[in-house]
């Protein structure tokens, strides 16, 4: 098993897009990349899971969380490397971890420990004001509260700060760039 990679330097901000799911953070990725023409890190975990899906119909287990946090720092290595002023991560392995709580009532203790070495600069924590998507992979449709509620806490008990970004369409857009232009 490899290890959680380490965070490469990167002088520019690192701004993470967090949520539960269908909350409409890989539409705000892209979003936010193209405004500020920056690179984005695409989420790990949905391309991974998909293809085990696909595969046998695999769901995911407390065994696919390491290499979900693997992959998705390394894919942030990656993009760190192209990035100018602004990173945008369509998650992180904070995300990994609340949903290994979520699912599992527990983590990887090498996901802690790399927890406690990562920094990011801004978190947009996107409401859950987006309709619901099915798909493969999602299956809290009415646990959205619930979840919204496991992430904020997560950022309040590791410490990092955030701002909650609301709203449908151009309007969700518009304020994520507004938390950002503030960090600028």
């Amino acid at each position: 098993m490899d290890k959680i990679p380490r965070q490469t330097h990167f002088d520019g901000l690192r701004v993470v897009l967090y949520g539960p799911e269908s909350t409409g953070k890989t539409t705000l990725a892209h979003q936010l990349a193209a405004y500020y023409r920056e690179p984005q890190v695409a989420e790990f975990a949905r391309d991974y899971l998909q293809e085990l899906f696909d595969k046998d119909g695999h769901i995911c287990t407390f065994e696919d969380i390491l290499p979900i946090a693997v992959g998705q720092r390394a894919a942030e290595n990656i993009a760190s490397a192209k990035a100018k002023k602004i990173l945008f991560c369509d998650t992180d392995i904070l995300e990994t971890y609340v949903y290994s709580i979520a699912y599992f009532d527990k983590a990887p203790q090498e996901l802690l420990e790399a927890l406690h070495k990562s920094s990011y600069d801004h978190y947009l924590l996107l409401d859950i004001d987006t309709p619901w998507v099915k798909d493969d992979l999602r299956d809290k449709p009415d646990d959205r509260k619930e979840m919204f509620d496991r992430f904020e806490q997560a950022l309040n008990d590791f410490g990092q700060p955030y701002s909650k970004i609301s709203g449908l369409g151009d309007r969700r857009l518009k304020h994520a760039i507004t938390a950002i232009d503030q960090l600028l």
